[in-house]
C-alpha cells in the first residue's frame, strides 16, 4: 500500500509538496469560483428559484480543483454523484449554463430538464452528475473500459462519498477494474459524514484508503483540505491508471461546511467543529495566506480577482432568472437513438 497522510495543518507538514505561483493562482481562482457560485447557489435556493435536490460543495474545493489540475483536461474522464456543481465549474464547463440547468432553463446544460443531479458535457469529458448513490463507481469503471478497448490512453476518474463506499455495487466494480487493469482512479471523498450520519456510526472500518486491499487495489489518505497534496496524489494515482497498472484509490479527507442538502440543518454536529474546520483548514484561505506571504500578490490583486469572479458569479445568476423555460416540447427530446 502507498503512503498515507493524514488532515493536519499544511503548516505543519513538513513533506508538502510545493506549488509554483501560477500553481498557486490558479488554485486559488478555481477554488473561489466554486465557493462563490455555491453561495449563490444556495441563496437561489432559498428564494424559490432553484427547485428540487441542491448539494454543495463549500468546503471541499480543494479536492476536485487539485485532481483536475493534475489531470489532462479535455482527455481524462470524470464522473461523480450529486455534490457535482464544482467539478463541471472547474472541467470548463460554463457558469451561465450550470446555473440555468438548476433554474430548469432551456439554456441549461441538460436544456433545463436534469436540475443540479444531472448535467454532463461530453465535449469536456464530464459524465455527471448522478442521483443513485454509488451508481456512478460502475459507470466510471465503464469509461475507463472503453478507454482501454479503444487504447485512447485516457484515465476515468470516478467521485464518491464515504456513503457511497458502502454500497455493494462499489465493490464488484474494484474487483472487475483489478481483474480487468482498467485505468480508473476511484475518489473517495470523505468528509465525515453519509447525510446525517457520521462515519464512525456507518462503517466497520473508516479508512477508507485500505477498502480495495482485498482486490490488490493501492491506496492512500490525502489532506483533501490542501490543494497542493491533493495535487501531488492525484499526479502519482493517475500516472499509475494510465501506465496501465490498473485502479488506484485516493481517499481525500475534506469537510463540508454545509448540511448534506439544502433542506439539511446538520444539527448532528457542533457548531465548534464547523468553525474550527473553516478557522484553521479552509483551503481557499491556506492558498491566500501563501500567495500574501510570499508576496506573489497583494490584497489589492487578491480584491482584484474576488471581484472577477463574483460578476461571473452574477451574471450567471442573471442568465439563469431570466432565460426562458424550455418548451414542453422538450420533454420528448434525448429520449432515444437511431442505431
Amino acid at each position: 500500500m502507498a503512503r498515507k497522510a493524514t488532515a493536519t495543518s499544511a503548516k505543519t507538514q513538513p513533506n508538502a509538496p510545493q506549488f509554483t505561483n501560477e500553481q498557486d493562482l490558479e488554485a486559488f481562482r478555481e477554488m473561489l469560483l466554486i465557493r462563490r457560485f455555491e453561495e449563490k447557489a444556495g441563496q437561489m435556493y432559498g428564494m424559490g428559484l432553484i427547485g428540487g435536490f441542491c448539494h454543495l460543495y463549500i468546503g471541499q474545493e480543494a479536492v476536485v480543483t487539485g485532481i483536475t489540475m493534475a489531470s489532462e483536461k479535455g482527455k481524462d474522464a470524470q464522473i461523480t454523484g450529486y455534490r457535482d456543481h464544482g467539478h463541471m465549474l472547474v472541467m470548463g464547463l460554463d457558469p451561465k449554463g450550470v446555473m440555468a440547468e438548476l433554474t430548469g432553463r432551456q439554456g441549461g446544460l441538460s436544456k433545463g430538464k436534469g436540475g443540479s443531479m444531472h448535467m454532463f458535457s461530453n465535449e469536456h469529458r464530464f459524465y455527471g452528475g448522478n442521483g443513485i448513490v454509488g451508481a456512478q463507481v460502475s459507470l466510471g469503471a465503464g469509461l475507463a473500459f472503453a478507454s482501454k478497448y479503444t487504447g485512447d490512453g485516457s484515465v476515468s476518474i470516478a467521485y464518491f462519498g464515504d456513503g457511497a463506499a458502502n454500497q455493494g455495487q462499489v465493490y464488484e466494480t474494484f474487483n472487475m477494474a483489478k481483474l480487468w487493469k482498467l485505468p480508473v482512479v476511484f475518489i473517495i471523498e470523505n468528509n465525515k459524514y453519509a447525510m446525517g450520519t457520521s462515519i464512525e456510526r456507518a462503517a466497520a472500518t473508516t479508512d477508507f484508503s485500505m477498502r480495495g486491499a482485498s482486490f490488490d487495489i493501492p491506496g492512500e489518505q490525502v489532506d483533501g483540505m490542501d490543494v497542493r497534496m491533493v495535487y501531488d496524489a492525484a499526479k502519482r494515482a493517475i500516472e499509475h491508471a494510465r501506465s496501465g497498472n490498473g485502479p488506484y484509490i485516493l481517499e481525500m479527507l475534506t469537510y463540508r461546511y454545509r448540511g448534506h442538502s439544502m433542506s439539511d440543518p446538520a444539527k448532528y454536529r457542533s457548531k465548534d467543529e464547523v468553525t474550527k474546520y473553516r478557522q484553521e483548514r479552509d483551503p481557499i484561505e491556506q492558498v491566500r495566506a501563501r500567495l500574501i506571504e510570499g508576496g506573489v500578490v497583494t490584497e489589492e490583486e487578491l480584491k482584484k480577482i474576488e471581484t472577477d469572479i463574483r460578476a461571473i458569479v452574477t451574471e450567471a445568476a442573471d442568465f439563469a432568472t431570466n432565460d426562458p423555460e424550455p418548451d414542453p416540447s422538450e420533454l420528448w427530446t434525448d429520449i432515444t437513438i437511431e442505431a
